[in-house]
């Protein structure tokens, strides 16, 4: 199969079991935002490959039950639950490419998928210390690529509210996108605590005026 097709060379391209769109239709804008997000969480991945060495393909680094906050193997876990949620998103943009009464079948997010992440969320954040004040992204450079993939995240989250004006399409998307970005706020709370970096906290205008 070549990479490159020449079908897209007018600018438009066609959606799973769909018509064809222009590249910056607002579906596109949807699921190419969540293409985007699942780049940068690759990005987090290999940063996070310095602190656990050792191929991506372990069977223990698979990632489809383990514990992100074990303090033992924490980069481990967090390396596959990351993979996960990589191969959720790329469902996710399936559902987001195939418009609802597409004759096409692709896996539809799913409520399930949002719970296991509201659990996920509880199980990231047991331990760590009670936020008090707003954080400035960074710290450790696997903590700051999360942080950039979690504001994609919420950039995706509004591309895909805006889509939800104009088309029907599946809700749970949104929904999902909400819980993600607040999942990758604590995995990059835990990151830097795993690796003893201290998260800045943000400090006002008038506090540094004085």
């Amino acid at each position: 199969m070549k990479i490159y097709t020449r079908t897209g060379d007018e600018g438009q391209t066609g959606l799973f079991g769909g018509p064809r769109v222009s590249k910056d239709d607002l579906r596109i804008e949807a699921y190419g935002t969540t293409d985007e997000l699942n780049s940068v969480l690759g990005a987090a991945r290999a940063a996070l490959s310095d602190h656990a060495p050792g191929p991506f393909d372990e069977p223990e680094r698979t990632g489809e039950a383990a514990d992100p906050t074990s303090p033992s193997h924490w980069s481990t876990s967090l390396d596959s639950w990351l993979e996960r949620i990589q191969n959720e998103l790329f469902d996710l943009g399936a559902d987001l490419a195939t418009p609802l009464d597409a004759k096409a079948h692709v896996h539809r997010m799913e409520q399930d998928w949002i719970d296991a992440l509201e659990t996920d969320i509880d199980r990231l954040d047991d331990g760590l210390a009670p936020l008090t004040a707003f954080i400035l992204p960074g710290g450790s450079h696997v903590a700051a690529q999360l942080h950039v993939a979690r504001t994609i995240c919420r950039r995706a989250e509004r591309r895909v509210i805006s889509l939800a004006k104009r088309d029907d399409i599946n809700l749970l998307c949104a929904v999902y996108l909400n819980r993600l970005s607040d999942a990758l706020f604590v995995a990059a709370r835990l990151a830097n605590d795993r690796l003893g970096v201290e998260d800045h906290t943000w400090t006002s205008a008038t506090s540094r005026s004085v």
